[in-house]
C-alpha cells in the first residue's frame, strides 16, 4: 500500500475520481487544505466528501508556498509520503515544489509552472517552433490597444492564470477590448484566494474545430491514449457545450493532432509523471495549440475514456505520480463512441422547471445528472454554470455525439428560467 499527498482538489467530478482510484488501487491518502469548508459544502446534504475519507485531513496554509514546504517535509517525516497529487490547476505547481523538495516522483516545478500560466506556455512553445496563434502579453492599456491593433481583430482576449475558460472573450473592436479587460481587472484574485498576475494575453482567432489530445508520460515516453473533440457555444465566450472519444477525424487531422501535442510536451518538458491534455486547434493552416494542461481531462472527458477503452486515467494518475507505470491496456467495453452534453444556460434567473422524461431508460445513456428547480441560475460565461449533463454511448461507430445532441434538445424543451 503507497500514502498520497492530495493537496487541494477541484470539487467536480475529479475530487470523487480521485479518491476512488486512489482507494480502488490499494492505496491510501492524506488530504491537505486551506479551507474544509470549501469541500463540505460541495457535497450532497447528509453526505460527506469523500476527500474528507482520508486517512488524515489536515489544514495549513495551501497558498503560501514558502511556509507550506516546511510544514509537508515535517509531515513527511512524520507520516511517510509516495507521491503527491492535486486535481485542481490552481495547485498543480505548488505540488511540484512539494514533489521536488521531498523527492517524490513528477514533472519539474518549471515545466508544471510554464505549462500553467498561459503566457509562459505561449513563450516556450513558440522559441521551440511549435506552431500556435500570433499573440502578445501587456498589461498597460495603451500597450494593451496597441498590440491588438498589431495582432487584428477579431481576436481573443485571455487571463495567464484562471480556468475553464473564465473571463475568455472574442473581441471584434477596441470598444469590446476595452470591456473585457475592465471585467478581468475586477477580479483580481481567483475562487482560491489566490492573487492574479494584472497581465493580458492577446491571441489571433483562430479558425477550424477544436480538439484535446489526452496523454500519459512515463520514464520519459508519451502514451497517446486518444484524441477528443469539443463543441463550443456562448459567444462571446467560449463555453464547452460537449465531447466525444474518439473525435470524428480523418485519419490525417488525428495524426496532425497527436504530433503537435506531443511536440508541445516535449517542449515544455512535460513527458515524465504527466497525465495531460492539450488543446488543439486544427486550423485551415495546420493544428496550432490552444493550451497544455498537466493534469488529466475535465469535463467528465475521462470517463469517456474508460467507457469506450477501458482505460481509467484517474488511476493512471496515482500510477504515474507514485513512479509505477500506468496500465494502458486498451480492452473492448462494447463501446465505439461516448460523447457528454452539457445544458448551458443562457439567461440568469431561478430554475422553475427542467423536464428530464425524454432523458430517462434511454438505451445507451451512460450518466444524467440536472440540475433541480429552485436553483439560482446564471447565463453561462465559462464552464463553471451547467445546468447538468447527458452522456451517452454508441456500441456502432461514431454516433454518440448526434444522439446526446438530440437528447439535450429535448431537455431544452422542457427548461423553464424566470
Amino acid at each position: 500500500m503507497a500514502h498520497l499527498l492530495v493537496v487541494e482538489s477541484w470539487v467536480g467530478s475529479m475530487s470523487r475520481l480521485l479518491p476512488r482510484a486512489i482507494r480502488e488501487n490499494g492505496h491510501a491518502f492524506t488530504f491537505l487544505t486551506r479551507d474544509l469548508h470549501h469541500y463540505l459544502r460541495s457535497a450532497p446534504e447528509g453526505t460527506a466528501h469523500p476527500l474528507l475519507g482520508a486517512r488524515n485531513v489536515i489544514t495549513a496554509d495551501t497558498n503560501d508556498i514558502e511556509a507550506l514546504l516546511p510544514e509537508v517535509e515535517r509531515l513527511h517525516g512524520v507520516l511517510g509520503f509516495d507521491g503527491v497529487v492535486t486535481s485542481c490547476d490552481y495547485y498543480l505547481p505548488t505540488v511540484a515544489r512539494i514533489a521536488g523538495r521531498l523527492g517524490l516522483p513528477g514533472p519539474g516545478p518549471e515545466a508544471v509552472e510554464n505549462a500553467c500560466r498561459k503566457d509562459a506556455t505561449r513563450r516556450v512553445l513558440d522559441a521551440a517552433g511549435v506552431p500556435g496563434p500570433r499573440f502578445a502579453v501587456r498589461e498597460e492599456w495603451a500597450d494593451i490597444a496597441r498590440a491588438a491593433r498589431d495582432i487584428g481583430y477579431p481576436l481573443v482576449v485571455k487571463p495567464v492564470d484562471l480556468c475553464a475558460g473564465m473571463y475568455v472573450r472574442r473581441v471584434d473592436d477596441e470598444a469590446q477590448l476595452a470591456a473585457a479587460c475592465r471585467a478581468l481587472a475586477d477580479f483580481p484574485v481567483n475562487a482560491r484566494g489566490q492573487r492574479r498576475t494584472p497581465v493580458v494575453l492577446l491571441e489571433e482567432l483562430l479558425d477550424g474545430p477544436e480538439v484535446s489530445v489526452e496523454t500519459v508520460s512515463h520514464a520519459g515516453a508519451v502514451h497517446v491514449v486518444g484524441v477528443t473533440d469539443k463543441s463550443v457555444g456562448g459567444a462571446p465566450a467560449f463555453v464547452e457545450t460537449g465531447h466525444m472519444f474518439p473525435a470524428a477525424l480523418p485519419p490525417g487531422d488525428t495524426e496532425a493532432a497527436e504530433h503537435t501535442a506531443l511536440a508541445a510536451l516535449k517542449a515544455l518538458g512535460l513527458t515524465e509523471g504527466v497525465v495531460a491534455h492539450t488543446e488543439i486547434k486544427l486550423t485551415s493552416a495546420g493544428p496550432r495549440v490552444v493550451e497544455v494542461n498537466p493534469r488529466p481531462a475535465g469535463n467528465r472527458i475521462t470517463e469517456l475514456v474508460r467507457h469506450v477503452t477501458g482505460i481509467d486515467l484517474a488511476a493512471a494518475f496515482v500510477d504515474v505520480a507514485l513512479g509505477r507505470a500506468p496500465d494502458l491496456r486498451r480492452v473492448d467495453t462494447g463501446l465505439r463512441s461516448a460523447a457528454i452534453g452539457f445544458l448551458v444556460p443562457e439567461a440568469s434567473g431561478t430554475l422553475e422547471a427542467l423536464d428530464d422524461s425524454g432523458v430517462r431508460d434511454i438505451p445507451g445513456v451512460l450518466e444524467t445528472q440536472l440540475a433541480e428547480p429552485g436553483k439560482a441560475v446564471k447565463a453561462a460565461g465559462s464552464n463553471n454554470e451547467y445546468l447538468g449533463h447527458v452522456m451517452v454511448g454508441d456500441a456502432d461507430g461514431l454516433g454518440a455525439r448526434e444522439r446526446v445532441e438530440s437528447m439535450l434538445d429535448g431537455l431544452r424543451a422542457g427548461l423553464v428560467i424566470r
